[in-house]
């Protein structure tokens, strides 16, 4: 268990290594993976019950990322975590690697293949409700993007979810507004999100997805035994970290020049001399 220092310590580190994985590989989802690494970072760091040394620990909390595209944030935090070796991150969507643009259980701590948007809520009431069959006490919990939303199965595993009563379930929605082809409210309106989420059954609350603090609040507390599964929406900014690719929405899917990734990193540095 970490101070929440060490954790926005931990962030900005997580986001260097995916920022040099895209770079290196010339490829990747940048924007996402930054908005949504703090959300990581306070789960694996400070919230799930996990064991590296054990991946299949039969009462484990488990992960599913729903929005898969936004990987490098995972497989970063999963070689910190020590799922498998840093070493490996060099090989990230390369030929015949394990570490492929979306997550792969063939990689240690990666529960599900996910990147058809609107399939990881769906396969996480489907755990959720195993736990509840076994009475096991393991919590599940799954990541969405705010462009997901428009997935059909979304709602599905929604209303599901609600019907079985699942409190041990938290869903989170990265909610950083933007998408590959532009703002999630000119491409298919969401809002109000809160009110669709509660009007499901579902216990919902909102949060600032880049504080760091205020997501370990809200996630150490969740889920409660009410018989409503979790709804989290974190606030979040696509790109957060470097100035210039903050609410940009080229950066969904940008891989930095040189002089980017220089400029980039010359940030995040910074950002860490001040947290240390």
């Amino acid at each position: 268990m970490q101070d929440i220092q060490s954790l926005k310590v931990k962030a900005t580190e997580i986001r260097m290594d995916l920022l040099k994985m895209i770079y290196e590989a010339g490829t990747g989802h940048t924007g996402g993976s930054l908005s949504n690494t703090d959300i990581l970072t306070a789960l694996y760091y400070k919230v799930m019950n996990i064991d590296p040394q054990n991946p299949t620990w039969e009462d484990r909390d488990r992960y599913v990322q729903s929005k898969g595209h936004a990987v490098e944030s995972y497989w970063a935090i999963l070689a910190d975590k020590g799922f498998f070796s840093k070493e490996e991150l060099k090989t990230f969507s390369q030929f015949n690697t394990r570490l492929i643009g979306h997550p792969n259980n063939k990689v240690p701590g990666v529960e599900m293949n996910t990147g058809a948007l609107g399939h990881g809520l769906p396969i996480s009431v489907g755990m959720a409700l195993a736990a509840k069959m076994d009475g096991k006490s393991y919590k599940v919990y799954t990541l969405m993007g705010d462009g997901e939303q428009a997935e059909g199965s979304v709602w599905e595993g929604a209303m599901a979810a609600a019907q079985y009563k699942l409190d041990n379930l938290v869903a989170i929605i990265d909610r950083n507004k933007l998408q590959i082809t532009g703002s999630t409210e000119d491409v298919m309106s969401i809002e109000p999100l809160g009110d669709k989420w509660r009007s499901f059954g579902w216990e919902v609350i909102e949060v600032d997805g880049n504080d760091i603090e205020q997501l370990v609040k809200v996630l150490t507390n969740t889920p409660q035994s009410n018989g409503k599964p979790t709804m989290v929406i974190a606030h979040t900014v696509k790109g957060k970290g470097i100035s210039f690719a903050e609410n940009v929405t080229k950066w969904h899917h940008h891989v930095p020049s040189k002089e980017e990734y220089e400029l980039a990193m010359g940030e995040l540095s910074k950002q860490l001399e001040v947290l240390q």
